[in-house]
């Protein structure tokens, strides 16, 4: 059995944002590049529920984590 897998736009979505291609561009435009010191849930853009899903993804290794990685890599940049 795989383990499911979440789109981007799905992340986006989870976290009550939008999620459309434009509404994803202009979030990473707007909070990139987040400094290599910050961990992605203590960035303070994120309101203390959205940092409590994107910590317990990370550390529970849930199904989540591999869709936050890439959200952490693609703000790092």
């Amino acid at each position: 059995m795989e383990p499911p897998f979440h789109p981007f736009h799905e992340l986006f979505e989870q976290l009550g944002l939008g999620g459309s291609p434009e509404e994803i561009q202009s979030f990473l435009q707007s909070h990139s590049p987040l400094p290599l010191e910050v961990e992605l849930p203590d960035a303070l853009f994120w309101t203390p529920s959205q940092a409590g899903f994107l910590s317990e993804a990370l550390t529970d290794d849930s199904d989540w984590s591999e869709v936050v990685d890439a959200l952490n890599v693609a703000l790092r940049q």
